[in-house]
């Protein structure tokens, strides 16, 4: 895992390659303000920007987790433009990077950053699948229709996987295989012309620990 720092108000942070804060217990206000920049804010932190930072560090601190994306938007009564408007790199590239944390828990984010990834492998009709230990495939062409299945039953998915499941999933593959990133929250909504509320409806388990997942995908 590459390592760096990142130095702001003559204050030096470890992050990692892509800027996510090593030791969530680093954070502090002058390390969101100096990232901002670097996630396309210009102008500087404001009030608005500050109040869901603040809620996103505050649920993170209180319950070792980062909060769903559906949950900070419904929380401060955001809809997905004002959320764009805000942070336009997306929530765990925006809001969460400048929060200090990612959406991983916390006793698994020190290991995930500061260590290499300690892999495990589990077995579903006959075929083995190496996953990190938040069961994120780390090969995305190891994925198959058995893995996405095997994981919507894990994740105690109401409706399992539908065709409207399904036409999410293709598009987060087939936009990975052309660019090589996964796309944020709001590509996904754009492209399907679906709402914040829609995808709540169908990944209740949120947008990366379920629809990502589920594709076989994962943000490194």
């Amino acid at each position: 895992m590459k390592r760096k720092s990142f130095a702001f108000n003559n204050k030096k942070y470890r992050v990692d390659y892509q800027g996510f804060l090593i030791d969530p217990n680093d954070w502090d206000e002058d390390f969101a303000e100096g990232m901002a920049p670097k996630v396309k804010i210009e102008g500087g932190l404001t009030e608005e920007h500050w109040r869901i930072i603040k809620f996103v560090r505050n649920t993170f601190d209180k319950m070792s987790h980062c909060p769903l994306v559906y949950v900070a938007c419904k929380h401060n009564d955001l809809g997905l433009g004002d959320l764009r408007r805000l942070f336009p790199t997306g929530y765990l590239r925006g809001v969460c990077k400048l929060a200090g944390i990612t959406y991983r828990e916390v006793d698994f984010q020190q290991n995930w950053l500061e260590d290499n990834l300690k892999m495990h492998e589990y077995t579903y009709e006959n075929k083995v699948y190496r996953t990190d230990e938040q069961g994120f495939l780390l090969n995305p062409d190891d994925w198959d229709e058995n893995f996405a299945l095997s994981n919507a039953y894990k994740l105690h998915m109401k409706d399992y996987l539908t065709e409207r499941h399904w036409k999410i999933i293709s598009y987060l593959r087939n936009a990975f295989k052309e660019t090589g990133v996964v796309p944020n929250v709001y590509e996904v909504c754009d492209h399907n012309d679906i709402s914040i509320e829609t995808l709540e409806e169908l990944f209740p388990q949120g947008y990366h620990r379920g629809a990502v997942k589920i594709a076989g995908l994962r943000v490194r």
